[in-house]
């Protein structure tokens, strides 16, 4: 589907030559002569960019980037300032305004394009953003997992997840929590930077779930090394008496008192090595299933899925799966 850009501009030739331009890069286009029917444009079509002319009749650009901003139909929406002039001052008026760029006129097409294509690119991979821990999410996971399955590239998941983390929520409060959240990811980042270095990809799935894609010949130094920083560091996600007996006492809603440990992290790990992927789920699954096996011990520990798709002929139902699952912990 054609990204939507609202053109706002009150000289119709102007207004005409980036039309043109736009429709011809594939974008799908409409138009505004002035500030109020920009606003009520916006409204109406939800733009993903607004290329908005500074010098307009009724409402300048500057506050009707304002206006854009404040709305929270139009916040969202990327906005690139047209203006004819080139002084700093008017250019930091517009970036405070709300503006996420400026091009000052005249201009050639070819900068109007890479302009708009850089700020859209930005635009997308802000909002496939983890707001909790500036991570990527789900739809950049799932395309990085696409990619590798569909090029065929060797890799590893790890699938990584809190144990314990509702009562621990519940215990402390969501303000902690989220800490606690971010310990994960920062420890990952650490790690992943030390071992592998920037060919690893780490995104956050949402809540207390991560996934870490690594060579495969990394996976198991990854995992284990995780485990033992995470184990290294929950004692200061704690008040120092629940620390030092190693849990919290929570009541049910039977009001019975019960005592949780302190929080551990559990790892699947699934290989390109041991099994071709058909499909980016089908690698999750795995590494998915392989975290079920390593919450069964009582400390941080990962679970590495050895286990080899056996030969079936292509009418047969998918293969059973042979040698359990090797076990590891911090």
């Amino acid at each position: 589907m054609a990204d939507t850009i609202l053109v706002v501009d009150d000289d119709p030739d102007v207004a005409r030559f980036v039309e043109v331009n736009l429709r011809s890069a594939g974008y799908e286009v409409h138009g505004a002569s002035d500030g109020e029917e920009a606003i009520e444009r916006a409204v109406e079509i939800r733009p993903d960019l607004v290329l908005l002319d500074v010098m307009m009749p009724k409402l300048d650009g500057f506050e009707v980037a304002q206006r854009l901003r404040r709305d929270p139909r139009t916040s969202s929406c990327s906005i690139i300032m047209l203006t004819a002039k080139a002084l700093s001052a008017d250019k930091v008026l517009g970036l405070s305004s709300g503006a996420d760029d400026y091009i000052i006129k005249p201009f050639d097409p070819v900068e109007l394009l890479a302009r708009v294509k850089g700020t859209l690119r930005r635009a997308r991979e802000m909002r496939a953003l983890s707001p909790l821990t500036g991570l990527p999410g789900n739809i950049r996971i799932q395309e990085e997992i696409r990619r590798l399955v569909a090029e065929d590239q060797p890799f590893a998941i790890l699938y990584v997840d809190l144990d314990h983390f509702k009562a621990y929520n519940d215990h402390y409060g969501f303000l902690r929590g989220d800490r606690a959240i971010q310990t994960v990811a920062r420890l990952a980042m650490e790690v992943v930077n030390e071992l592998v270095g920037p060919g690893a990809f780490i995104g956050h799935v949402g809540g207390d779930d991560f996934i870490v894609i690594v060579p495969p010949e990394l996976a198991e130094p990854v995992a284990r090394q995780l485990c033992q920083r995470f184990d290294a560091n929950v004692p200061l996600l704690y008040d120092r008496i629940d620390a030092e007996r190693g849990g919290i006492e929570l009541e049910d809603r039977q009001g019975n008192l019960r005592r949780f440990p302190l929080l551990t992290v559990s790892i699947g790990v699934a290989s390109s090595e041991t099994r071709a992927f058909a499909h980016f789920g089908e690698a999750v699954a795995v590494a998915t299933e392989m975290k079920q096996f390593a919450k069964r011990e009582p400390k941080s520990s990962y679970a590495v899925d050895r286990r080899r798709r056996l030969e079936r002929p292509a009418t047969d139902r998918p293969s059973p799966f042979q040698d359990p699952p090797a076990a590891g912990e911090g």
